[in-house]
């Protein structure tokens, strides 16, 4: 296996990630309920790990913004975590596929604090 290097590789991870989401009892309706158009979410999430990993410009957003209206906690984030991660395992290997777990789990940490410790629960929403 190689590392990632490249937006095609970006694209290879981030689609087969989400195909892994979708069909997830437990995350899945989740995101099945928000996105409507899943081709737009995917190329947002192209620029993000874009941007992320390789250091190119182009994503715009406010990701925690998104997710702190949902009905979110511990085993969400859990499960994400275990099906990114799995799908890294299956495709790369290298540093910057270890940057790319190292960063889903910081960012998996980080919104899982700031929801916790929301005022009024996870149904404010955060701009």
């Amino acid at each position: 296996m190689k590392d990632i290097e490249s937006i095609g590789d970006i694209r290879l991870f981030v689609d087969e990630f989400y195909e892994k989401v979708r069909n997830d009892e437990l995350i899945g309706p989740i995101f099945l309920e928000k996105i409507e158009d899943w081709q737009h979410h995917l190329e947002k999430l192209y620029a993000f790990w874009n941007g992320a990993l390789l250091g190119v410009p182009g994503f715009r957003g406010n990701p925690f913004a998104r997710h702190a209206p949902l009905k979110i906690g511990p085993k969400h984030f859990d499960r994400w975590l275990k099906l990114f991660n799995e799908t890294i395992d299956g495709n790369f290997e290298g540093d910057m596929a270890t940057n790319a777990k190292n960063r889903a789990e910081l960012m998996a940490f980080m919104f899982l604090s700031r929801l916790q410790k929301m005022e009024g629960g996870s149904d404010k929403v955060i701009v």
